[in-house]
C-alpha cells in the first residue's frame, strides 16, 4: 500500500538561491538512501517562503525507515547543507523539522 506524505517547512530569507542550487545536484548516496527507505515520487515545491515536500512511501514501517535514513552518514551530511536554508514552521511538534500536513482531499 502506498502512503502519500506531504510536509512543510519554512525557507529562510535570502536562502532560495542556495536551496535551489543544492537541489540541482542531490548526491547519489542520498537518493539511494531515499529509495532504500521505500520513498519514491519525491518532489519539493516552493510557495512564498514555504517548502512543501511530497513523496510516496511504500514500506511497512515508516518510523523505522525514517530512523534508518536519519542514521545514514550521507544523509546527515546532506542535511548539514540544507538545514541552514530551513526553519521549522509554528505547527511543527517539538523536535520536528518538517511538519506533517493533513490531507483534506484526494482524487485518484
Amino acid at each position: 500500500m502506498t502512503r502519500r506524505v506531504v510536509q512543510v517547512i519554512r525557507l529562510r530569507p535570502g536562502k532560495a538561491d542556495d536551496y535551489r542550487a543544492l537541489h540541482r545536484a542531490v548526491p547519489q548516496p542520498v537518493l539511494d538512501r531515499l529509495r532504500a527507505c521505500h520513498i519514491s515520487n519525491y518532489s519539493i515545491h516552493l510557495c512564498g517562503d514555504l517548502l512543501i515536500g511530497c513523496f510516496d512511501y511504500r514500506g511497512d514501517d515508516f518510523d523505522a525507515d525514517m530512523l534508518r535514513m536519519a542514521e545514514d552518514e550521507a544523509t546527515q551530511a546532506w542535511w548539514r547543507l540544507t538545514a541552514p536554508c530551513q526553519e521549522s514552521v509554528a505547527d511543527a511538534a517539538p523536535g520536528q523539522w518538517w511538519a506533517p500536513t493533513e490531507q483534506l482531499f484526494l482524487m485518484e
